[in-house]
């Protein structure tokens, strides 16, 4: 059994672009997206502040949140590298490499959930 809980759109500056899986569960923060075979379109993982590349075997895009889902930070996470816990961060959206740019999430941008089982707001 999964330990996601649930999937909605993905919505960056209002404009949907991918599902995303919600983590919002430790055991299901704690699995991420560690030993899967295909990864999602997007993981959003709440409450975070820093996420761990750790078993991966590939980079991924990673946005680091504040509460209204404004994006404070994007990096490439590398496999086995490690973000700091940033103050004032409270959700991660990860996503294969190269997403970020196709969706032109950047920094100053928002991020929110929607559609099917999604939310309105950032978190």
């Amino acid at each position: 059994m999964s330990a996601l809980r649930s999937r909605s759109l993905l919505l960056v500056n209002g404009s949907p672009v991918a599902t995303v899986e919600v983590a919002d569960t430790w055991r299901a923060r704690f699995r991420g997206l560690l030993g899967r075979r295909e990864l999602p379109e997007a993981l959003w993982l709440e409450p975070e502040s820093s996420v761990h590349g750790i078993g991966m075997r590939v980079s991924l895009d990673v946005a680091l949140l504040d509460s209204a889902g404004g994006v404070v930070d994007t990096l490439v996470l590398r496999p086995w590298a490690v973000t700091a816990p940033r103050r004032g961060v409270v959700a991660v959206v990860e996503a294969p490499q190269g997403s970020f740019e196709r969706w032109d999430l950047r920094p100053g941008g928002v991020v929110s959930r929607g559609g099917p089982g999604g939310v309105a707001g950032g978190s």
